[in-house]
């Protein structure tokens, strides 16, 4: 016969395990509880709605939920939690049934520690829903923006060039000021509309992944004297020293468009950014691939605004970069361009004393993906 504390800690362990088991039920999610073995553990009601089944305790988690990548492809979903991370989020995979219907999934995987400063794990808690409809939505709403785009950019570019030729024959025949600053304003208005419009269409082709992969060997140390030449006289016309280190890196076979488009945006930033001093453009060979950076002496970023830089539209608060016309499109693509690219984007950046900006890429797309796999 058991003691009454015995007893007491029996019932209180047996409520707890209860009240645990109703808190994951309530979850609006679906959870799984996964040992180190890939064996699923726990789970709730919504989880076996999801996966269709009416049980999942033991069962492997690689059999219970076929995952797939937006290619197509097989995804082992606790072998993609990058290594020494403890949480991964996506929104890019899908769930096939046996009777071939698929529906896309939020997943999110945490890694469980078996101890406080332990690094060794015991295993994972899954949450994952169906976003089906809200995909569907975004592809929508991206659809709507790409033939938008295409539609408007006509229309601003005849706007654009009206207004150039209005301007030069201000110029010439010696308009009155007041009319010719109208003029320029209407002219800087419309390019920036231009501007938005082309990001706008970019940012919907690389939020549905298909941006076409135009794939071919290329030295990243031409693209960037050529950027150099590009931007060189709009640096000098600020006052700025446009300065390329000397580079010696190996070919790399991937997309010298996405490759370019970044580092512009890299580039356009720092001389917007900047009033004085120098912006440097540098690069340096990686055990599996390249690094091109671009460092300036510019006005800085601070902490709060460093953890939202990358995220759709957002500028910051800093008077000094609202003052400055934006669309916050520019690093929002420059990421999805390096992650088609199985390439990765970081920055450091202290207020008042400049920032640094660096792509890495793999020598191939094709490795990159291997990699991935």
């Amino acid at each position: 016969m058991l003691s009454a504390a015995k007893m007491f800690e029996y019932t209180s362990t047996q409520i707890d395990h209860n009240r645990l088991i109703a808190l994951i039920n309530s979850l609006s999610d679906g959870f799984l509880a996964v040992g180190e073995d890939g064996k699923i553990e726990l789970s709730n009601g919504v989880a076996l709605s999801l996966l269709d089944t009416n049980s999942l305790t033991g069962k492997a988690l690689a059999l219970a939920m076929p995952l797939q990548a937006s290619d197509g492809s097989a995804v082992g979903l606790l072998k993609i939690l990058p290594k020494g991370a403890a949480n991964y989020t996506s929104r890019d995979l899908s769930l096939k049934y046996q009777d071939g219907n698929v529906i896309n999934l939020y997943v999110n995987i945490s890694a469980v520690r078996s101890g406080f400063g332990s690094y060794s794990r015991n295993g994972f808690v899954i949450l994952f829903r169906d976003i089906t409809k809200e995909k569907i939505a975004e592809d929508e709403r991206d659809e709507f923006i790409s033939v938008a785009s295409h539609e408007l950019r006509n229309p601003v570019a005849i706007a654009e060039g009206s207004l150039s030729n209005a301007i030069l024959l201000s110029e010439r025949e010696g308009t009155e000021a007041t009319i010719r600053q109208v003029l320029k304003s209407a002219h800087e208005q419309v390019v920036f509309l231009s501007g938005l419009i082309n990001d706008l269409a970019m940012v919907s082709r690389a939020d549905r992944a298909k941006l076409a992969e135009i794939a071919e060997e290329f030295d990243p140390a031409e693209v960037v004297n050529s950027l150099r030449s590009d931007y060189q006289a709009q640096a000098a016309k600020k006052g700025l020293e446009l300065v390329v280190e000397p580079l010696k890196l190996p070919k790399i076979y991937g997309s010298q468009l996405y490759t370019r488009e970044i580092l512009q945006n890299f580039i356009t930033n720092a001389i917007k950014y900047t009033e004085k001093g120098q912006i440097v453009i540098s690069g340096a060979p990686e055990v599996d691939g390249v690094s091109l950076s671009v460092s300036d002496t510019g006005i800085g970023i601070d902490q709060p605004a460093q953890q939202k830089l990358f995220t759709k539209f957002f500028r910051s608060d800093d008077s000094r970069v609202r003052s400055i016309s934006g669309t916050g499109l520019g690093l929002y693509v420059s990421r999805k361009l390096a992650k088609l690219m199985g390439g990765s984007i970081s920055m450091k950046s202290e207020l008042n004393k400049g920032s640094i900006f660096t792509l890495n890429l793999p020598l191939s797309i094709k490795s990159a993906k291997a990699v991935a796999k």
